[in-house]
Order: C-alpha cells, then structure tokens, then sequence
C-alpha cells in the first residue's frame, strides 16, 4: 500500500498530465520530466501494446519494436489483468 506522501505526489502527476492541452504541451513537459531512455522505454511499451492488441504475435513484436519479451509479457499481463489503461487509451487512439 502506497504512503499519504507517494499518493499525493502520484496524484499531483495525474493532475498535471490531464492539464496538458496539447501534444507540443505534453511533449515539453514529458521531455523535462524523463530521460531519453525512460520515453523511449514508455513510448516502447505503448507501441507493444498497440501490437498486442492488434493479435500479433511476439516474435513479430519483437522485429517491429525490439523489445525483449520480458517486455513483451509483461505489458500482455496488463492488458489481461491490469486497470484496462493500455485498452481505454487504444481504444480512443483508434477513433
């Protein structure tokens, strides 16, 4: 269970995501709040479960994305067992 302090700062995140207006907004702020390498990683992680959802298989996810299949498994086990947050943004992405 996560302590008041880390709730609160994890809401306050939350807050400041959904006040971006804007894909340049959110680019300028995710670029300030992460390293390259952590966009990269998240970024890799949509495109995966982008994949997934579209019924790919894994080697193929691993040749289009070149995540490792850790990766690769450990976003299939959100989008079966997760809060459904990979499916509600793909879902709208598609429309």
């Amino acid at each position: 269970m996560r302590n008041r302090l880390e709730q609160q700062s994890l809401e306050y995140l939350y807050k400041a995501l959904l006040s971006l207006e804007t894909e340049e907004e959110c680019e300028a702020f995710l670029e300030d709040l992460c390293t390259v390498q952590e966009l990269k990683a998240l970024s890799q992680r949509l495109q995966v479960a982008r994949l997934l959802h579209q019924q790919k298989v894994y080697n193929e996810i691993v040749a289009e994305t070149g995540a490792s299949t850790a990766t690769i498994s450990r976003v299939n086990r959100s989008l079966h067992y997760g809060k459904d947050g990979y499916k509600l943004v793909l879902e709208r992405l598609e429309h």
